[in-house]
């Protein structure tokens, strides 16, 4: 199907889903400045989208992506692109007249699957791919990574882009798994968050425990954590270290 036979928004949405739309639209268009800022990306590879929750059920949910191929000195609020969760633009809406993120389809499926989830963040970070590249975790050997993570970082399988095949991998190995980001074999990063400024959040620390743990290993054998170690590491930076996660996770 394509765009111009996509339902638009009711002309008349209600407000809270009128504001929550162009709230969104605001923060996943400021968020890549912080790809950028935090050399995450190069040209205009990679992308921030975040879910607009409609009020009901899950699956009619929105959400909120970058243009393909746009630099990031360009990207504005009125050219992010709304899709349902089919991936599919909402005709009639800013930036539609523009093609969406190639990951499209990846990040949709997520938030078809995923309905937890509110945000979605994939980078080209150099560490981060470098271990993608060997196919091989991120083990938990700092204390920062247990905190953030949980545990390793794993590594999802290699899938083609352009259909919801990255999106599959994506769910398939982050679904009961403590870790918000994974490391799609052969590609790099996508994390996920209860916001987008959560997932952003992710893809950060995610390159930072990439850069040091290589390091690291450069100079000798890891040491393990113990797994109880992690557990309680984990426990209390999610629960108990500053306020909750639920609070701190949903500030945009």
């Amino acid at each position: 199907m394509n765009n111009a036979e996509q339902p638009p928004v009711p002309s008349t949405p209600s407000d809270d889903l009128e504001t929550a739309i162009a709230r969104i639209r605001v923060q996943v268009a400021s968020l890549h400045s912080e790809l950028v800022r935090n050399g995450l990306v190069v040209w205009t590879g990679g992308n921030v989208s975040g879910r607009v929750r409609t009020g009901g059920d899950p699956s009619e949910d929105l959400f909120v992506i970058k243009p393909s191929g746009v630099s990031y000195d360009d990207l504005a609020p009125e050219n992010m692109i709304l899709c349902d969760l089919d991936g599919n633009v909402i005709a009639g809406t800013a930036g539609s007249d523009r093609s969406p993120s190639s990951d499209t389809a990846a990040h949709a499926y997520v938030y078809r699957n995923m309905p937890e989830v509110g945000g979605v963040v994939h980078t080209h970070s150099t560490y981060a791919v470098a271990w993608a590249a060997r196919g091989e975790e991120i083990p938990c050997v700092i204390t920062a990574m247990a905190d953030e993570f949980g545990g390793p970082i794993p590594v999802g399988p290699f899938a083609i882009i352009g259909d919801d095949s990255i999106g599959r991998g994506i769910v398939q190995t982050l679904r009961g798994h403590r870790s918000r980001a994974v490391l799609m074999q052969n590609h790099g990063p996508f994390t996920i968050g209860v916001s987008a400024k959560d997932a952003v959040k992710a893809a950060v620390m995610v390159e930072d425990v990439a850069r040091t743990v290589h390091i690291a290993r450069q100079g000798g054998e890891l040491v393990p954590i113990p797994q109880e170690s992690i557990d309680k590491l984990y426990d209390r930076y999610q629960n108990v270290y500053g306020q909750s996660t639920d609070v701190r996770r949903s500030e945009s």
